[in-house]
């Protein structure tokens, strides 16, 4: 976030009236300008009713914070929907993959053995008609009786084996492939759940200053509203104004020491931009007085352990190292 416009006309303007001398030195050249914060506007992506607000302005906090948190009793009913439809097609493909359950396969087994016992019984009637066929005792459409029904019960037996086989076998590869696919649907359909629930509380991005909070407790936060604004340590930065006389003995990387009112001893910063153009100049021709109140824009940040002594909109004193 940039400082208002109005603070930045007037400090520029008394950087063009005052490009040298300060602090009580009037020998050595001095540059004006001001401390400028780049803010993390911290904010879900979902909207809601804000609920938790642990945080307040001018408080310190460490990266993983909590900040605050919206209401999230749509989006907790919304994972717990994507949970349990997970867990019913994983049970479905496991199903699928281990034939039949138990209890149908004993079924099948229980008359898989009724079967055996009248394929037995057919059997020795089989042999006990033909025995009395060969003597004439009995009439050879009774002994074809038998024989058929020896035929059937033994059929009987071979279909129940089969069944049991069937029933050992996992489910056909196209259908197995299939509910694979429903499976990681459903956790797919999970993973957003959980991330858009994980939206509803918000933590510290990293360690800072919180700033301004931008709502309080109870009130409606539309979806991509900042919340609460975090002013890290390595986001504070010092803007000067430079004459263009002095312009050419700076470079990127150059140290200067930066006083304020109330800072205590001078704080070391570095240049890591001069602007290339010049600001506050005439609309078309640069005489030899105008040219001398031409001033360009420098930036420089300070080390995050001394960052802290500076806040944003505070007018700044530099001198080169």
């Amino acid at each position: 976030m940039r400082i208002p416009s109005a603070l930045s006309l007037s400090l520029s303007a008394a950087a063009l009236l005052l490009p040298l001398g300060g602090c009580g030195n009037d020998n050595g050249a001095f540059f004006q300008g001001y401390a400028e914060g780049d803010f993390v506007y911290v904010a879900s992506s979902e909207a809601g009713r804000l609920t938790e607000l642990p945080v307040r302005r001018g408080q310190q906090v460490e990266a993983g914070a909590p900040l605050f948190a919206l209401d999230a009793e749509r989006e907790t009913a919304a994972r717990n929907q994507a949970s349990a439809q997970l867990a019913a097609a994983a049970a479905q493909l496991e199903d699928i993959a281990t034939g039949k359950r138990p209890a149908e396969v004993d079924v099948t087994r229980a008359q898989l053995a009724q079967a055996e016992a009248a394929s037995r019984r057919s059997a020795t009637q089989l042999r006990r008609d033909t025995e009395q066929f060969r003597i004439g005792g009995i009439a050879r459409s009774q002994l074809d009786d038998s024989r058929e029904q020896a035929r059937s019960d033994a059929a009987r037996v071979r279909e129940l084996k089969a069944q049991l086989d069937v029933a050992a076998l996992p489910g056909r590869d196209d259908q197995r492939l299939a509910q694979a696919a429903q499976v990681e649907a459903a956790r797919a359909a999970l993973a957003q759940a959980d991330w858009t629930l994980a939206q509803k509380r918000q933590a510290a991005p990293a360690a800072g200053l919180v700033f301004d909070t931008l709502y309080r407790v109870g009130e409606w936060v539309p979806a991509g509203s900042p919340v609460v604004s975090l002013l890290p340590p390595g986001n504070i930065k010092v803007r000067l104004f430079v004459p263009q006389a002095a312009l050419g003995a700076l470079k990127v990387g150059q140290q200067l020491m930066v006083s304020c009112d109330g800072c205590g001893a001078p704080i070391p910063v570095r240049v890591d931009y001069i602007s290339t153009q010049a600001e506050y100049t005439p609309p078309v021709i640069y005489s030899r007085e105008s040219r001398g109140k031409l001033v360009y824009m420098i930036q420089a940040r300070p080390t995050p352990e001394m960052a802290p002594r500076l806040h944003p909109g505070q007018p700044l004193e530099a001198v080169p190292q």
